[in-house]
């Protein structure tokens, strides 16, 4: 990592995998704001990095609405000199829960939970913050993603899959553009993760190479490193971290 101070978003750091992340952003020294929709989700996370001696900085607002993301870019400008690195992280059901139905079946009022938070989040965040990293000549666009955008899956994640595969399509047009301001944009692709039902793990575990489901700590390995100067050559790519249940 660089000695020089940064500023890292992440976005849906409330809690969970992402919480996971800015805590390891922290670690190495970075200024980590938290995002969350739930303003006490924010807060509660960003003091348990400060209580580790971490510097953070609790905002809460919604990334689906540009309005909201966009104000809260504005106003931590003169409090952190500007977003270096944006970890694009909320995803999943957004506020509400994920239901897991085939494309045929799925009432097109479903549709918009899925693309707001998984598209739309990634579009308004990295808007708000490409500008500001130009204009530095350093800047770091991290985008979580999912194997459902990258692959098929026989899950009935459909309108999921196609707005997590958007976001990521957008980092390697991005990443053609900004690579001359020194700014790189990069894909986390996500294969199963620990938050599912208990009941679902030990079936899924079977099926996983590396027979374990994903930690937040295995999300964050890969944040830290597309976060680097050490990654100043790595843009408009897709890192898989899977434990082997897809290969490329």
């Amino acid at each position: 990592m660089s000695n020089e101070k940064r500023t890292a978003l992440v976005s849906g750091s409330g809690q969970g995998m992402g919480l996971g992340v800015a805590r390891s952003l922290a670690k190495q020294g970075i200024q980590v704001v938290i995002n969350d929709i739930d303003p006490a989700k924010a807060e509660a996370a960003a003091e348990s990095i400060r209580a580790e001696g971490g510097d953070a900085l609790a905002f809460a607002f919604d990334v689906s609405k540009l309005d909201q993301v966009e104000a809260a870019v504005k106003e931590l400008e003169p409090l952190t000199g500007g977003i270096d690195i944006l970890v694009n992280n909320a995803g999943n059901g957004g506020t509400q829960e994920t239901v897991q139905l085939e494309f045929k079946d799925m009432p097109v009022e479903n549709w918009d939970r899925y693309i707001s938070v998984n598209f739309f989040g990634v579009l308004n965040c990295t808007k708000a913050v490409l500008p500001g990293m130009c204009d530095r000549g350093w800047g770091r666009v991290i985008t979580i993603s999912s194997e459902a955008g990258r692959v098929g899956l026989d899950i009935n994640v459909s309108v999921y899959g196609a707005a997590k595969a958007g976001g990521a399509h957008l980092m390697r047009h991005v990443a053609k553009e900004v690579g001359k301001y020194g700014v790189t944009a990069n894909v986390i692709s996500l294969g199963l993760m620990n938050n599912v039902p208990a009941e679902f793990a030990e079936p899924l575990i079977k099926i996983i190479p590396a027979r374990a489901l994903g930690e937040p700590e295995d999300v964050a390995g890969a944040v830290d490193y597309l976060s680097s100067d050490a990654a100043k050559w790595v843009t408009g790519q897709t890192i898989t971290v899977n434990g082997g249940v897809h290969t490329s």
